[in-house]
């Protein structure tokens, strides 16, 4: 079966400029999606998913920064490849410290475009190789959680009597989302999209589902997971201020 071809979205402000990258790229074997203008990129990602974005850093409503900043507010994440006839020192390191994954200058040759599109694709396709939900990865350190070690690398938990118990993709992402938000009320929206990602079709009772899963391990070794609370009508909290020593 063929490769799906990957999906790029240009935003730039200039239209003969857009069009002409769209047809190179498409001739490189890519799809295309072009867009003018920073509004119209956050209502397409809000419901549709892409593989890169070639982003300009001047557009008319806006900079392409701002853009950055409203898709992290939004929990949208998309490789980054600043496009731009800025060749500011200054806005080059802004553009990579905020998550950009490269930086080109105008005017620039279509052949180091495409060969620098497929080092990202590349890049952003070996990071998802560790990562077993939206939020979580193999990669990462054990944490402690409720009295017992979590082990994102093993795949398991490790309870103080110790014994050890698997555990499954989306039971550590969910671990791993509210040991990164402790002390917070989570909405149960707020925790589908950071474990499944923004634009999964999860019901509510496909999360208890997990819980309840996680809550009998811990309750399977003696352990209690009272400081993980159910706000009915919310969502949740991971009160671990509220815990005795």
């Amino acid at each position: 079966m063929a490769k799906p071809k990957p999906l790029i979205l240009i935003v730039e402000d200039d239209p003969e400029l857009a069009h002409l990258i769209s047809d190179q790229l498409e001739s490189s074997g890519m799809l295309t999606q072009v867009h003018h203008r920073a509004a119209n990129v956050v209502r397409y990602l809000q419901s549709n998913f892409a593989n890169l974005m070639l982003l300009d850093i001047n557009l008319p409503d806006g900079s392409g920064f701002d853009l950055v900043e409203k898709l992290k507010a939004e929990n949208i994440d998309v490789p980054i490849i600043f496009l731009t006839g800025n060749n500011n020192e200054t806005d080059r390191v802004k553009g990579l410290e905020m998550g950009g994954d490269d930086y080109i200058t105008k005017p620039f040759s279509f052949t180091e475009l495409v060969a620098r599109i497929h080092a990202v694709l590349r890049r952003a396709e070996t990071s998802l190789d560790n990562r077993v939900t939206k939020n979580a990865s193999v990669s990462e350190g054990p944490f402690e959680f409720q009295g017992a070690m979590v082990n994102p690398e093993r795949m398991e938990i490790e309870f103080p009597d110790k014994k050890s118990e698997k555990i499954g993709r989306k039971e550590l992402g969910i671990l791993a989302f509210l040991n990164d938000n402790a002390n917070s009320v989570i909405t149960r929206r707020t925790l589908i999209h950071g474990v499944w990602g923004i634009h999964a079709d999860v019901r509510s009772r496909s999360l208890d589902q997990y819980i309840v899963k996680v809550r009998g391990l811990y309750q399977k070794h003696g352990l209690n997971l009272d400081a993980f609370k159910t706000i009915h009508g919310v969502g949740y909290i991971y009160n671990t201020e509220g815990e005795e020593n």
